[in-house]
């Protein structure tokens, strides 16, 4: 929630609002107060009348948010009828307002609504009233509306409300609690076996690959030995004089007749070639060239341009691979070649897929014991990835039970969830809208990637999905409109770049950055017009079409069509990067070759 959705319900006949929030906090930019409502900075000594409003802050960061004693000694100053709203900055859900709460009840202070802030340095707030008279007032719901209820009713409610809620806490709390320490306790297991088993693993490792480096040394030695003596006897007088009777035998009326002049020949060959060896340097011998293994790899996905994408070594399905493949570098290694695939393409991770080896494939029937040839070969392929330092991740998608072996092998890390579904292969007419937005944001192959990303510290596929809003607000209310369109956008920009950055604090608390010049998101939307009302889903369905329909720029088409790719757009919402940059005008994108795609949206009124 922001700040100016928890204060504005409680704002009826306050005039003045008091900012007594920390040194470090500037709160003008948050509030958007009304007009009649002046804000003012606290003098730290008049007291809080009844038509005023303070605002307190408590957090880690002394410097910042204030300290325990500032907001007591700010509580002490505070009028029957007066109001205040406190902010915490402690970061968790569950902020210390134990430390404040004395302090509430010894200045008759009802707390009336508490809410989570979406900011990066406020993480909640708390509007109380002094009370003026011995009667609670009733609560406020999750609108911030009153609870209309007498003062019995009040005290029944909140009592019984205290004690559910603090069953449900209670339940909560110990849930999370033992989730830490199960999270805690595994980390450890996992860094303590690491460390027990990685110098094992690496000298092992080690003297695997000397052991093979010594035995293919001696095998090309040998064929070296071998090459020399097959033609030194090529070159032998004997083997041609041989050759020569040999052929005469074959056919002895034409080779008889000829002998003699051939052996002739080759007397007089070898005593030049023996005054040219006297008379001349010996010759260089020629190293035998080996043949380029990399040959093998010629149809295998690989790119020397600076890497900003996923890579991956996979034994996947061909769903599963073609899926991937929209998002990361995807190479499938077969039996025979995947430890050199790993040498060779240097991947983010070796990621191998439960149903890949349990359906049909070259990896059919790996970890189910009825293949030990290919368990064995999937376990060098893992300790080649250990041993340049990649990760191995066995994605789970199916059950354990179905392949076994898999467990005993040594993985880095385990995915157990599906892996998504590929927007293009929904059906928007037939799966709905909801479906879509969903799909997008829980069940899409790009993020289940992403959570593949996070683990090995690869490039996030989700960084695609950056959207930058240019906008150019001109006046405080232009200021406030456009703080409250990107807010509260389900898919959230990114970036906003205007000419201007002052008053939009708020943006950057909320982890929006503001920006002046070229933006750097991968899609831009043009919002220069704040005076359109633009629904809360606009950005998230321009984004679901965008992924379903991989196209260059989306937005409205002149006969309204709706998710169809048309020769043009009569207003484009959501535009590539590049293509904006490119600064052509949009009749020419379509002859340029870019897809356009129409979707039916609100239209400005």
């Amino acid at each position: 929630m922001r700040l100016t959705d928890l204060l504005h319900p409680h704002l009826d006949g306050v005039t003045t609002v008091v900012d007594a929030a920390g040194r470090g906090l500037r709160l003008a930019p948050y509030v958007h107060l009304p007009d009649g409502v002046e804000l003012v900075t606290d003098d730290g000594e008049r007291p809080i009348e009844d038509h005023e409003l303070v605002i307190l802050s408590y957090g880690p960061d002394p410097a910042l948010h204030g300290t325990e004693d500032d907001c007591l000694a700010t509580l002490a100053r505070l009028r029957p009828g007066g109001r205040g709203l406190l902010l915490f900055g402690h970061p968790g859900q569950e902020p210390p307002y134990h430390r404040l709460l004395d302090g509430l009840v010894a200045q008759r202070c009802q707390v009336l609504r508490a809410t989570p802030l979406d900011y990066v340095h406020l993480r909640a707030g708390a509007v109380f009233t002094r009370l003026t008279a011995d009667e609670l007032l009733p609560p406020h719901d999750w609108f911030g509306r009153p609870v209309p209820s007498d003062g019995f009713a009040t005290t029944l409610r909140m009592a019984d409300e205290y004690v559910l809620a603090g069953l449900a806490s209670r339940a909560l709390r110990a849930r999370h609690l033992d989730l830490e320490r199960r999270a805690e306790e595994a980390e450890r297991a996992r860094d303590t076996g690491r460390d027990d088993g990685l110098a094992d693993r690496l000298a092992a490792a080690v003297r695997e690959k000397e052991q093979l480096a010594s035995a293919l040394r001696g095998a090309r030695a040998r064929v070296d030995v071998l090459q020399a003596r097959v033609a030194m006897l090529e070159g032998s007088t004997s083997l041609r004089v041989g050759k020569a009777l040999v052929s005469a035998a074959r056919s002895p009326r034409r080779g008889m007749a000829g002998l003699p002049r051939e052996l002739y020949g080759l007397w007089r060959g070898r005593t030049a070639k023996s005054v040219a060896k006297r008379s001349a340097p010996a010759a260089r011998a020629v190293a035998p060239v080996a043949a380029d293994d990399r040959l093998h790899l010629v149809h295998r996905a690989f790119s020397s341009a600076p890497r900003d994408r996923l890579v991956i070594v996979g034994v996947l399905t061909d769903r599963t691979a073609e899926d991937f493949a929209a998002d990361a570098v995807v190479n499938r290694p077969l039996p025979h070649d995947g430890a050199l695939l790993v040498r060779r393409t240097d991947p983010d991770a070796v990621v191998v897929q439960l149903s890949a080896c349990t359906g049909a494939g070259p990896w059919s029937l790996t970890g189910t014991g009825l293949a030990p040839d290919l368990d064995r070969r999937l376990a060098e392929l893992l300790t080649e990835a250990r041993a340049s330092g990649r990760a191995a991740v066995l994605w789970r998608d199916a059950p354990a039970s179905a392949a076994p072996g898999l467990a005993r092998l040594a993985w880095d890390a385990v995915l157990d969830a599906d892996t998504g579904v590929r927007l293009s292969r929904l059906d928007p007419a037939a799966d709905g809208t909801e479906r879509l937005r969903e799909a997008f944001q829980w069940d899409s192959t790009r993020v289940r990637l992403a959570e593949l990303a996070r683990l090995v510290g690869a490039p996030d596929p989700l960084d695609e999905r950056r959207v930058a809003v240019l906008a150019a607000p001109r006046d405080p209310h232009g200021v406030a409109r456009l703080v409250a369109q990107v807010l509260g956008q389900q898919h959230r920009p990114a970036e906003v770049v205007v000419p201007d950055p002052a008053g939009l604090e708020e943006l950057d608390a909320a982890g929006v950055a503001v920006r002046t010049g070229l933006p750097t998101a991968a899609w831009i939307a043009d919002w220069s017009d704040l005076t359109e009302d633009r629904p809360d889903t606009l950005l998230l369905d321009l984004m679901c079409a965008q992924e379903f329909s991989g196209a260059d720029a989306l937005g409205h088409a002149a006969d309204g069509e709706d998710h169809t790719f048309v020769p043009a757009l009569r207003r484009p919402l959501l535009v590539r990067r590049s293509l904006h940059l490119a600064g052509a005008p949009p009749e020419s994108w379509c002859g340029l070759g870019h897809r356009l795609f129409a979707v039916r949206g609100k239209e400005p009124s």
